[in-house]
């Protein structure tokens, strides 16, 4: 089978796309570990800065790439990566919400951990998008990666998003 040509682009928006998962998968098994400790100060630093990167990747995401992927799955499965963003709020929502009592029992840090553990595949499963994004045009990849460049600059975690400006309630 012939290969399709990749836009140029295609690399250096696979090669971004990986590196913003990874930092994420990093610090949510970070966090995770923060939890088993029950090390609060560490749990609050950990989880501004996964709120502070995700919230930039979550934004692009919804607003230039996956509406090009409803042209490839079909809205059904768009629509599940955007249930899978509604899940990760509300489990990021409960986790600052255990960060911010001033001690942790063992249940609760049980509960983070699962709780992280939980949003840890759409982390994995989301990485792989980017083999279809190969198939976008060069035109649009580029608007992808405006829109990237755009929602850093902008500076929104993850939390100022989905309150603010996410058109869609989690």
């Amino acid at each position: 089978m012939l290969e399709p040509a990749r836009p140029p682009l295609a690399d250096h928006f696979t090669q971004v796309f990986r590196q913003e998962h990874r930092g994420l998968r990093d610090g949510l098994l970070e966090l995770s570990d923060a939890f088993t400790a029950r090390d609060l100060p560490r749990i609050r630093q950990v989880l501004h800065a996964v709120a502070a990167a995700s919230g930039p990747h979550f934004r692009y995401e919804e607003e230039s790439l996956y509406p090009g992927l409803t042209r490839i799955f079909g809205w059904e499965y768009v629509g599940k990566l955007l249930t899978d963003h509604d899940r990760v709020i509300t489990a990021a929502r409960r986790l600052v919400a255990l960060a911010e009592q001033s001690e942790l029992t063992p249940a609760e840090a049980v509960e983070a951990v699962r709780l992280v553990r939980s949003i840890l595949p759409h982390v994995s499963d989301c990485d792989g998008l980017s083999i279809m994004v190969e198939r976008f045009s060069e035109s649009h990849i580029r608007a992808v990666l405006e829109s990237r460049e755009m929602a850093i600059g902008d500076g929104h975690d993850l939390f100022t998003w989905a309150d603010r400006l996410r058109p869609r309630a989690a």
